[in-house]
């Protein structure tokens, strides 16, 4: 059972603050398509700013209700495993709800080290077992570091084909998804 959160809070910026980051409206779109292609049974976007929920809900409203859901039926679809939450421990308990347990924690990053779950371990055991994983992935420069210490695992960073490794969000969820539960 696969889920998948997008962190704003708490991320750092690109001078090494904890920060809260804006939700970007490609990111509510590309993942969504991203996590309907793949089988993931929830998109939690995690923002603990009311406001930038509530736009979040705006952009999802149009394609899921107003004039978006009779023009793009697909994206409709997609939008339906969009949810909105203000902290991962919501997210988490509202995926406990659903599963039966807490899920377990997985984080991304360009820059993690020690102890990294590989591409095909996470593939196993998403596969093998009936547990709940929760899949978080950071906005700004990267997730901080108390959410890191508190995760179940830390996967392994994407490598690309040279030395720059600074994807947008939306194409790291893509090749992970692609990688953990393509065929």
């Amino acid at each position: 059972m696969l889920y998948i959160a997008l962190l704003h809070y708490p991320v750092y910026n690109k001078d090494g603050k904890v920060v809260s980051t804006s939700i970007a409206n490609m990111d509510l779109h590309d993942i969504a398509r991203a996590s309907q292609t793949y089988g993931v049974l929830g998109f939690y976007v995690v923002n603990p700013i009311p406001a930038q929920r509530d736009l979040a809900a705006e952009i999802m409203n149009h394609w899921q209700t107003g004039y978006g859901a009779s023009f793009n039926k697909s994206r409709k679809d997609a939008f339906g495993l969009v949810r909105l939450k203000a902290n991962l421990e919501e997210t988490s308990e509202e995926i406990k709800v659903e599963a039966g347990c807490l899920p377990r924690t997985i984080v991304t990053g360009a820059n993690l080290r020690n102890e990294l779950l590989t591409f095909t371990e996470l593939k196993k055991l998403i596969r093998n077992d009936n547990l709940p994983y929760l899949l978080i992935f950071g906005t700004g420069s990267g997730i901080a570091e108390e959410i890191i210490n508190n995760a179940d695992y830390r996967l392994e960073p994407i490598k690309g084909a040279g030395d720059y490794n600074h994807l947008a969000v939306r194409s790291a969820v893509a090749i992970v998804l692609d990688r953990i539960a393509g065929n």
